[in-house]
């Protein structure tokens, strides 16, 4: 009797272990995770989620190409981002996915690519993966259009939740980019470097850092929407 407590934790313990095993999709720096299967995934602009847990069966996830890149104006960088596009993937066992632009581990040409993200999706075994990948044409409006002129725009990640949901019957897409049963072909990669955001402090994004969130939003900002801003700000002086 003596060893029939230690014996029904370690099974317990084997139990809930099996139970708790999951495969993995890991994602480079340069991508984010908006949703998946229908419920979006929280994320904001001081973190970056890497690896998703994903259980057998089917699965829709929600992803977007989202870098920081020199600008051609200037000594500074902006943010430049891709439109999502929903990974439709079969997980049959406990594997680890990996996720890269399908010409390399890093992105070549950022502007280019963010107009069609094409990525590839192996696993760390060299087995062959189920899935396709469905480029949307869904975009945000840009910051100063939605501070000045009340435009909401569209909520990208309440689309994108939508877009992952299996009872959603259609889905506006540009193009299907990827169709296929793949194998893996190359190992594990390394990751990239996280790109730097501005220097905000976490728990510090309020009115009583104005100059900060000036600087942070001018770097998120492409180079449309930093000319409306200059142009809106002549007029206030």
């Amino acid at each position: 009797m003596k060893f029939s407590l230690p014996l029904s934790a370690a099974l317990l313990a084997l139990v809930t272990s099996s139970s708790a095993m999951a495969a993995n999709l890991t994602i480079p720096m340069s991508f984010e995770y908006l949703a998946l299967d229908g419920k979006e995934i929280d994320t904001n602009m001081f973190t970056h989620k890497t690896n998703l847990d994903l259980e057998n069966g089917n699965h829709k996830i929600a992803i977007r190409y989202h870098d920081m890149i020199d600008d051609d104006f200037s000594d500074s960088q902006s943010f430049i981002k891709s439109s999502p596009f929903i990974i439709d993937i079969t997980v049959d066992g406990d594997h680890e996915y990996l996720l890269k632009p399908i010409d390399g581990e890093f992105v070549k040409k950022p502007k280019t690519f963010a107009k069609d993200p094409q990525v590839v999706i192996s696993r760390k075994d060299n087995g062959s993966v189920n899935y396709t990948v469905t480029q949307t044409n869904y975009q945000e409006s840009s910051f100063i259009s939605n501070l000045f002129s009340g435009n909401k725009g569209e909520d990208i990640d309440a689309l994108s939740a939508s877009a992952t949901d299996s009872n959603t019957k259609a889905m506006p897409v540009a193009a299907v980019a990827t169709s296929a049963t793949v194998a893996a072909t190359a190992p594990a990669s390394p990751k990239a470097k996280m790109p730097a955001t501005a220097d905000v402090p976490a728990g510090e994004q309020s009115s009583t850092h104005p100059e900060q969130m000036l600087q942070y939003w001018w770097l998120q900002a492409d180079e449309e929407t930093r000319k409306e801003f200059m142009s809106w700000a002549i007029k206030q002086l």
